[in-house]
């Protein structure tokens, strides 16, 4: 394979690499907004509750 091909393949699997972890980080943002919504209600739920 000559050089010339080599570049622009590199390139479009550099992008496509950066663009799974960039959907990754994004995913745990989501996954950890979620937790302390999660945490934030049972600390609700608990405070409202009779013993």
């Amino acid at each position: 394979m000559r050089r010339p091909h080599i570049v622009p393949i590199a390139a479009v699997l550099a992008l496509l690499t950066l663009t799974a972890c960039a959907n990754t980080i994004r995913g745990m943002g989501a996954d950890t907004a979620n937790t302390v919504n999660a945490t934030q209600a049972a600390g609700h739920r608990v405070a409202k509750s009779t013993y």
